[in-house]
């Protein structure tokens, strides 16, 4: 599917020739179709190829191995029939049972063992054709909500054998309730569910709103799943050097113009740019972009902008772009009072990631 773009960035929705200069992510405007949002509803590129036999386990951590097992079985146990019977019967069939046992698996564990490797390895790893399984992120799920409406959502992920959701995060009531009804729903209609977080299912949204006062739909989503724990220090840092320290606003520059392919934007332009794209833009908006450059980097100056930063970066790292930066470095980015806050666990993964994609941009100053 096409993305279209604002007139100020490209009417082809094409990346410019070469000797343009670097694009601007601030002049991009997508406009993502609905069905493009079930069309994208598998493993992002950077887990396109990944396999529960890729995965390799941090001896020092017997979870890890023990996941691998654990949702191998799992994914055998999808083949067949769709758990709710749907398929082929005869007239005279008994009406299926359906059992009271959670119907998914939830790996929860610290940012970087690995856990979104593994949910991906699930989505391949289960016997059923593409359009019969779905991966998308949180945000992801609820924004296809928000397109279709929750009745065509339900229509449209009803037949699946399996949906993952990672990232699994409920930062305010109203979504709370929206998930713990949809699925409510799959679940009665046979479909499997995998999810991952930082959280156990049964602290979601502690920290973050009144979760008190929502208990009965946390308890039931909690119910849903079987929690699965994985151990482990962040692979991304694991026996690596530490990350490059920014470059310089000059350096950055050239960078940008010497890349095909790159954006350049001054990174408080960028901040700002973000609060009038809707987050599930986020991804459309990096389409074709094969370096992201920025200049001035700062700390984050609220939560609210700090919040759709970590959208953006979770999507610059499914996507491998790597981002190459000029001012704090990237562990600088939050205050002391977010990394001690009820998001904090979501800040440390999107430093993980734009450190590591800092990482992968240090070759571009060479060039």
């Amino acid at each position: 599917m096409s993305t279209s773009l604002s007139p100020s960035a490209s009417a082809s929705g094409r990346p410019p020739i070469a000797d343009a200069g670097p694009q601007s992510l601030c002049a991009r405007e997508p406009r993502v179709p609905a069905e493009r949002l079930v069309a994208e509803m598998v493993p992002p590129p950077r887990f396109d190829s990944v396999r529960f036999d890729t995965y390799i386990p941090d001896p020092a951590q017997p979870s890890q191995p023990e996941a691998v097992t654990v949702l191998s079985g799992f994914a055998a146990g999808l083949g067949g029939a769709h758990a709710s019977g749907s398929g082929k019967r005869r007239w005279f069939a008994k009406k299926p049972v359906v059992s009271t046992a959670p119907r998914g698996v939830y790996l929860d564990g610290g940012y970087g063992v690995g856990k979104t490797h593994l949910l991906a390895s699930l989505w391949h790893a289960t016997p059923a054709e593409p359009a019969l399984k779905a991966f998308g992120t949180f945000v992801e799920l609820t924004n296809l909500v928000g397109a279709l409406g929750f009745q065509q959502t339900v229509q449209t992920l009803g037949g699946h054998r399996l949906l993952c959701i990672d990232e699994f995060e409920l930062d305010d009531p109203g979504d709370t309730v929206l998930v713990s009804s949809l699925l409510s729903r799959l679940v009665e209609q046979g479909v499997a569910l995998a999810a991952t977080s930082n959280t156990l299912p049964g602290k979601l949204g502690e920290g973050r709103f009144a979760a008190a006062d929502f208990l009965r739909e946390i308890q039931g989503l909690s119910a849903h799943f079987r929690p699965l724990r994985i151990d482990g220090q962040d692979y991304r840092h694991r026996g690596l050097p530490e990350a490059p320290a920014p470059f310089s606003d000059e350096q950055v520059t050239k960078a940008a113009y010497a890349t095909d392919g790159a954006s350049l934007d001054d990174f408080p332009g960028l901040l700002e740019h973000l609060a009038r794209v809707h987050p599930s833009r986020y991804g459309a908006l990096t389409d074709g972009i094969t370096a992201v450059c920025l200049t001035d980097v700062g700390p984050v100056p609220d939560q609210s902008t700090a919040l759709r930063l970590v959208v953006l970066a979770d999507r610059l790292y499914d996507r491998e772009v790597p981002v190459l930066a000029a001012g704090v470095a990237f562990d600088r980015l939050f205050s002391d009072e977010m990394l001690n806050g009820g998001y904090r666990k979501k800040y440390f993964r999107a430093i993980s990631r734009l450190t590591a994609l800092a990482r992968d941009a240090k070759p571009l100053v060479s060039q």
